[in-house]
C-alpha cells in the first residue's frame, strides 16, 4: 500500500478547493411557494370571508380572522386580538350590518407573506361610506391574518381646492 504524505494531500485538496467553489450549489429540497398570483387569489377570498362575517353577525368568525397582535386604527388605536373584538362586539349587534366591504384590490409582496387589501365600505342602504386598507400576514399553516387595518370616510377627489 502507497503512503501518502500529509502535504500531498493538502495540497492535492487545496488544488481542487477552487473547482468545488465553482460548482453550483444543490437545489433546495423544499417545494416551491404559491405563485403570488394564486396567494392574491387566496387573500382576495380571506378578505371577501371576513367581510361575510359581518353580514353574518358572527362576532367569533371575525376574530379567526385577525392575528394576536393586530392593531387597528380608526377613531380609537385598538391593539392586540382581545382589544379589536372587544370594541368591535358593538358592531355585531342587532340583526343588521350597519356596513359592508369588499375588497377591491389585494396584493402580496415578493416574500408571498404580507399582503393588502383595500376597497370601498357601505352604508346599509348601498351608499359608499368609506375606503378600508388591510395589511395582512400569511401563517405557517398557509392561513391570512390581520396585522393592521384602518379605513377613512370616501374622498370627493374631483372637488377642486380653494
Amino acid at each position: 500500500m502507497r503512503r501518502v504524505s500529509t502535504s500531498t494531500l493538502l495540497a492535492t485538496l487545496f488544488a481542487a478547493l477552487p473547482l468545488a467553489a465553482a460548482q453550483p450549489a444543490p437545489a433546495p429540497a423544499t417545494p416551491p411557494a404559491p405563485a403570488i398570483a394564486e396567494l392574491e387569489t387566496s387573500l382576495r377570498e380571506t378578505e371577501r370571508a371576513f367581510a361575510a362575517t359581518m353580514a353574518k353577525r358572527d362576532l367569533a368568525g371575525f376574530a379567526s380572522f385577525l392575528a394576536e397582535d393586530t392593531v387597528f386604527v380608526g377613531g380609537t388605536v385598538r391593539r392586540g386580538k382581545a382589544a379589536v373584538v372587544e370594541g368591535w362586539s358593538r358592531f355585531f349587534e342587532g340583526k343588521e350590518a350597519p356596513f359592508s366591504w369588499e375588497p377591491a384590490t389585494a396584493v402580496v409582496g415578493a416574500s408571498g407573506t404580507l399582503g393588502l387589501t383595500s376597497g370601498p365600505v357601505y352604508d346599509p342602504d348601498g351608499t359608499r361610506s368609506g375606503t378600508f386598507t388591510s395589511t395582512w400576514r400569511r401563517e405557517k399553516d398557509g392561513s391570512w391574518k390581520i396585522v393592521l387595518d384602518t379605513g377613512c370616510p370616501p374622498c370627493d377627489c374631483g372637488a377642486k381646492e380653494k
